[in-house]
């Protein structure tokens, strides 16, 4: 069995070889701060960089013993990253971070204190954030405060990567997606407890961002499906039955209107062209969102019932004999 350690920090990177050198360093220094010093591992997962950051990635594994790299084949985003990371992690508290040094592994000690008060989870809230107002801040925002108001778990940062999880928690965690956002609201629900500080937040100095406006559509679409689980994943009848009985209700308005026109006016009832639109239109949104919701379920049930992981590593760098050996996930 391989040895537990205090901290295992997960930095999923991709096409930063600017950053990963400093960031690396700031890490080791963090677990050495005053009269306490964490025992830890670094975990890099390069998500399909082609910049040269494996390059600069194998240098530091060479040099520092409690940095294992994880390569992919190619781009799978960052929630594939962090659950690679995430299953490979020894530590009993798993802290993820970005790889572009906004965030400050000087917070890494304030995450710790945090958790020794008792919670399962401690999410970092960028409150100072040093990104562009119109396309990374007010988006986030208002996503935040929709998150906030559906899942009813009160952080104000599900965005923020920089997130301190007791191991427990993230065994029972299962990324899809752009899932890993939502940790602090599936766990709350499962009981854990999870709390919030103010973390640093520092402008990017190097690299471009992989951030923008398109991501936003996928995060509405990840947050019904996160709903829909916690909800409705083990009694789907139940949501079936509600929108059922909301279609009953509108047609049986519909027929209502339809009469009154016919008797008021002498409209004819099968000349009414908005109403045969707003039908149409009305059937084929509940038939497109019950075949999305079912789809997640059954890529869920593939995944889980084969074992079958989200990503496909191409190698591996550690020094963990164990992790040396261990053959690639079959495709």
């Amino acid at each position: 069995m391989s040895e537990s350690l205090d901290i295992s920090v997960i930095v999923p990177v991709f096409n930063e070889r600017d950053n990963i050198q400093p960031l690396h360093d700031q890490i080791a220094a963090a677990m050495k701060t005053g009269s306490v010093e964490y025992s830890y591992e670094i975990i890099f997962v390069n998500d399909g960089s082609w910049d040269g950051t494996a390059e600069v990635l194998a240098g530091i594994f060479q040099n520092d013993p409690n940095v294992t790299v994880v390569n992919f084949r190619r781009n799978f985003g960052q929630t594939a990253a962090m659950q690679a990371g995430f299953e490979r992690a020894r530590g009993e508290v798993i802290i993820p971070m970005d790889g572009d040094l906004q965030n400050d592994p000087a917070d890494i000690p304030a995450l710790m204190e945090k958790l020794d008060e008792g919670y399962d989870i401690v999410s970092g809230w960028r409150k100072s954030r040093k990104d562009r107002a119109f396309t990374r801040r007010l988006p986030s925002m208002l996503a935040n405060y929709i998150i906030r108001r559906i899942t009813n778990v009160g952080i104000h940062d599900f965005g923020c990567t920089m997130k301190a999880y007791r191991r427990e928690v993230i065994s029972q965690t299962k990324l899809y997606g752009e899932t890993h956002r939502f940790i602090p609201a599936v766990a709350q629900w499962l009981g854990a407890k999870v709390g919030e500080i103010v973390v640093n937040h520092r402008p990017r100095k190097a690299g471009k961002t992989k951030y923008n406006l398109s991501r936003t559509y996928k995060v509405v679409l990840d947050l019904i499906t996160v709903s829909f689980m916690n909800s409705y994943s083990t009694k789907p009848l139940y949501v079936f039955g509600r929108f059922s009985i909301y279609s009953g209700l509108a047609a049986g308005f519909s027929f209502a209107v339809m009469v009154y026109q016919k008797i008021v006016s002498g409209y004819s009832i099968n000349r009414n062209p908005l109403l045969i639109l707003g039908t149409i239109l009305t059937i084929a949104a509940l038939q497109l969102i019950m075949m999305g919701l079912l789809a997640e379920l059954m890529v869920r049930t593939y995944h889980e019932s084969q074992n079958r992981p989200t990503y496909a590593v191409r190698s591996i760098l550690s020094h963990r004999e164990e992790l040396k050996t261990q053959p690639e996930p079959k495709q």
